[in-house]
């Protein structure tokens, strides 16, 4: 079973451990304040709550919330050449003079945690450390937070009882300031999302296999969108291997695909573009979001 690190931004897995100071939200509301492009001027920074954050998430500075509403910076590119692909390549979705404020602001606010695991082999017991940061908020379509955060059923609007999929780590809320990209995202791409995931890696050696998000909880044909933040990174995608049948004609060809995505670059990922595997190969410092859809009943 998989263990996690108590969730703390970056920086402090990246920086040694500073002296306690303890920050009041109104302090760090200031410090925030003044980081606006503009020296002479501060704007006003909310924060969202929930009892499962493990500290209090700064809103986007308004202008920024007002910059996203505006996206995406360029029209997606179909790109549907070969079996079962289904995207739609956005470069970039964030322009240059505003991603590089978002990486910052993300990589320094949200909770962050560096899953652990055991793996056993015989007698011999072995750690294995991940070589990402994660962050994960939302639900899927079967349930819904209540005004004042409670899980509820999403039919029948009662209280969620906690169950084997969340007895150690409670759903959290998308905070405001992925909402609006998620919000963002929605009005490009005519899907809706629901989850929300961030990842973070560290240098040019952290890099996971090929996969896909395939999971039986995001349906048939789920949505993603894929956001990269940082460094240039390669986006590589091969298609699962076709068994062979006798009573079929052979399948057609496929080639492996690449995509150098820059920061602000999306990927749409739709359809049936989940039987095809990829490996994010990765340079520098990098954080992609995911944001999922699963469709309802009706698609």
């Amino acid at each position: 079973m998989a263990e996690s690190t108590k969730k703390r931004t970056l920086d402090a897995f990246f920086k040694p451990p500073p002296k306690k100071v303890k920050v009041s939200e109104a302090e760090h509301q200031e410090e925030l304040s003044t980081e606006s492009q503009d020296p002479d001027v501060k704007e006003q920074v909310d924060f969202s709550n929930h009892p499962a954050y493990p500290f209090p998430i700064p809103h986007f500075q308004p202008s920024i919330s007002t910059e996203l509403g505006s996206l995406p910076s360029t029209i997606g590119k179909a790109i549907n050449d070969q079996p079962d692909l289904d995207l739609l390549y956005f470069q970039p979705y964030i322009p240059k003079y505003l991603e590089r404020q978002i990486f910052q602001f993300l990589r320094s606010e949200l909770p962050f945690y560096r899953v652990q695991y055991k793996i056993k082999r015989g007698s011999i017991e072995t750690q294995i450390n991940t070589p990402r940061y994660t962050t994960v908020f939302g639900l899927d379509e079967t349930s819904l937070f209540s005004p004042d955060g409670q899980v509820i059923d999403a039919k029948t609007k009662q209280a969620v009882l906690k169950d084997k999929n969340y007895t150690k780590y409670a759903p959290r809320p998308i905070p405001k300031c992925l909402d609006d990209l998620r919000l963002s995202t929605e009005a490009a791409t005519g899907c809706k999302f629901n989850f929300c995931l961030v990842n973070y890696y560290a240098s040019g050696s952290d890099s996971i296999s090929y996969h896909s998000d395939d999971e039986k909880f995001l349906g048939a044909l789920p949505a993603i969108a894929s956001f990269s933040l940082g460094a240039k990174r390669d986006f590589l995608m091969k298609h699962k291997p076709i068994a062979p049948n006798d009573n079929a004609p052979p399948p057609p060809e496929t080639k492996p695909i690449k995509l150098p995505l820059a920061s602000g670059d999306m990927i749409l990922m739709k359809g049936r573009t989940q039987s095809i595997e990829r490996d994010e190969a990765l340079e520098a410092m990098t954080l992609s979001r995911k944001l999922s859809w699963k469709p309802d009943e009706k698609g």
